[in-house]
């Protein structure tokens, strides 16, 4: 590997803040290798992450040898702090994006608690995925960086800066208590006072505070359930409610490997588990803003194969062109890197189940349908009528040969079935002959064509002996009871064949060729799925040893990527708004069960 490549920093090592714009992720030495701007979705301005320095970074951090590294939120924020604990020093680097900002801004504090400290700065944007040529001069007392056809960057600071080739750097000796400030956002944007700056610090610590004190989520793990949370509203775009799958693109899934994509785009089959996880928390807006959102896919023309996408930009656009970055070494040296994804194209069925279970929650814990939303639905329920017994890509987004999956049937008889129990709570026009006979018919299908009587467990498609990690969902959408035998039996299976202490692979490679060369990780959100159904199934005790396993997984600030390798260290884009959804519908359940298991051996 390029020496260059191996100073990159781990996955897990970054946390992340964000203004509902944008994200950036902050290492845990004071970097910002990961940053598009100003929009999640637009080209990146630091992208160190994925290859070396010269793809841009923004490099803040105090000189102090052999110093012991530490970040944490300010609690109930995205407010990230990074520490430097030495010897002759204790330094503090505050991160934060002003809720209101417009275009997003990044603003970095560093205060010296104790001792004295020589901070150095270098920051160097390389635009448009560091394809651009981006050019830095002085204007003043901040420095602008600027590239043909893309938006202009301005970097001020209350020190005074300069430049070296193309990035702007200083050194500042503090002693304790001084403190530095600086700002990086727009061309107009100029650094403002210490007063300032410092009242929106205290504005945007508010305005986590206040949101978070929406939940109502009281039980064990609180700290836990609430960073999920503020992670997921960091990966929500503000203006439109929808939200992103996770906020990078291209970090690998195996490191040295091709599966490396780009999540920066909301996935219909997201939905149902966000708007649980947010009516769970009592978080009723974000759920209705993210329906809202959702609302209008479900009135968008789509293509002549599918009335509904699988997947969508934050502003609607099911057209995501994939190509690739041949430019960037990759993380690890994991290419190619990926922008777009060609997934878009793919028909996947189970998107049906997950679009109308979400309309059923939405209707049932917030805002009834309309008569216009209702006359729509019925039209894609129609579609499931006649599609469910087509093959497809399936849930993980195969790039092989289509086929009948186990999970796209599942989930369209939950669309079958959310509908019929939507129509029948709110005496609504439906054809209910019609939709019973098609969910008892793919009801009989899968016990017909998905059990596998000879090795006794249910199985992922047809002509496969194989289980896949999707198929911890039958009980968790009420298709099966989770203790029933036949059940059971494929929990079983799944644990022999996928599961690894506390950590469950979405499937083996060898029984489900994907098209693509190499391994990947354990899936984090069906290591979560597992929980659960470990609970439901009544063996508690387990489940809760899995999840306090699964916990300690998470980075030091409690935050997950989409997978974990052997040793349990993140791979895939990060943060990822799956993980974090399977986490806080496991421990509200294990959190319930636990209590009611204590309640039943109380005096």
């Amino acid at each position: 590997m390029d020496e260059n490549l191996s100073k990159q920093r781990p996955i897990m090592a970054h946390g992340v803040v964000g203004d509902m714009r944008t994200a950036a992720l902050v290492a845990d030495d004071g970097t910002v290798d990961f940053y598009c701007w100003p929009k999640f979705d637009s080209p990146s301005v630091f992208t160190s992450l994925l290859d070396t320095p010269a793809a841009g970074d923004f490099e803040l951090a105090p000189e102090l040898p052999g110093a012991r590294r530490q970040q944490l939120y300010i609690p109930g924020t995205n407010v990230l702090q990074t520490r430097w604990i030495g010897d002759t020093a204790i330094v503090e680097l505050t991160d934060f994006m002003p809720i209101d900002g417009e275009p997003s801004r990044l603003l970095r504090k560093v205060e010296v608690v104790s001792g004295n400290a020589r901070i150095a700065l270098r920051c160097q944007p390389c635009h448009d995925y560091a394809r651009a040529q981006t050019h830095a001069r002085l204007e003043g007392e901040r420095v602008l960086f600027e590239a043909d056809g893309q938006p202009t960057m301005s970097l001020s600071a209350s020190h005074a800066l300069q430049l070296e080739g193309r990035a702007a750097v200083l050194g500042v000796a503090l002693q304790q208590g001084e403190v530095f400030y600086c700002q990086l956002g727009g061309e107009q944007g100029a650094l403002p006072d210490e007063e300032q700056f410092e009242s929106m610090l205290r504005e945007t610590i508010t305005y986590w505070r206040q949101w978070i004190r929406h939940s109502t989520y009281k039980g064990r793990w609180r700290n836990m359930v609430e960073r999920s949370a503020l992670a997921l509203k960091l990966l929500t775009d503000r203006d439109s409610g929808a939200i992103l799958a996770a906020a990078t693109f291209g970090l690998p899934e195996h490191l040295g490997g091709e599966r490396n994509w780009d999540y920066r785009y909301t996935w219909v089959r997201d939905a149902s588990f966000t708007v649980y996880a947010f009516m769970r928390l009592g978080l009723t807006d974000e759920a209705r803003h993210f329906m809202r959102w959702m609302s209008h896919r479900l009135n968008d023309k789509g293509s002549a194969e599918q009335s509904m996408h699988l997947m969508y930009s934050i502003d609607g656009n099911p057209d995501l062109h994939e190509e690739t970055l041949d430019h960037l070494a990759g993380h690890a040296g994991s290419r190619p890197v990926r922008i777009g994804n060609d997934a878009h194209s793919q028909i996947q069925l189970d998107i049906y189940g997950e679009l109308l279970d979400a309309v059923y929650l939405s209707n049932k814990y917030g805002e009834a349908i309309s008569n216009h939303g209702w006359m729509r639905v019925t039209q894609i329920v129609d579609e499931v009528c006649e599609r469910w017994n087509q093959k497809d890509i399936g849930i993980w987004e195969m790039r092989g040969e289509e086929s009948h999956y186990l999970h796209s049937r599942l989930m369209c008889w939950v669309a079958m079935d959310r509908a019929i129990r939507l129509a029948e709570k709110r005496s609504l026009p439906a054809p209910f002959a019609r939709w019973n006979d098609t969910r008892s018919a793919i009801y009989m299908d899968i016990y017909d064509n998905f059990w596998n009587a000879e090795r006794g467990h249910f199985i992922q498609r047809q002509g496969s002996a194989a289980v896949d990690g999707a198929m911890l969902l039958m009980p968790l959408v009420r298709f099966v009871s989770a203790t029933d035998p036949q059940w059971l039996a494929t929990l079983e299976e799944i644990e022999r064949q996928l599961v690894r202490d506390s950590m469950v692979r979405r499937y083996r490679s060898e029984d489900s060729p994907d098209g693509l060369e190499g391994e990947e990780g354990a899936f984090a959100a069906c290591s979560f799925w597992y929980v659960e159904c470990l609970a439901r199934a009544n063996r508690v005790e387990k489940a809760h040893q899995v999840f306090d396993k699964l916990l300690r997984l998470g980075n030091p600030l409690g935050l997950f990527a989409e997978e974990f390798d052997l040793q349990g260290y993140h791979l895939g884009n990060t943060p990822q708004a799956l993980s974090h959804l399977a986490l806080i519908s496991a421990a509200s359940f294990l959190d319930r069960k636990i209590s009611d298991e204590q309640h039943l051996w109380q005096p």
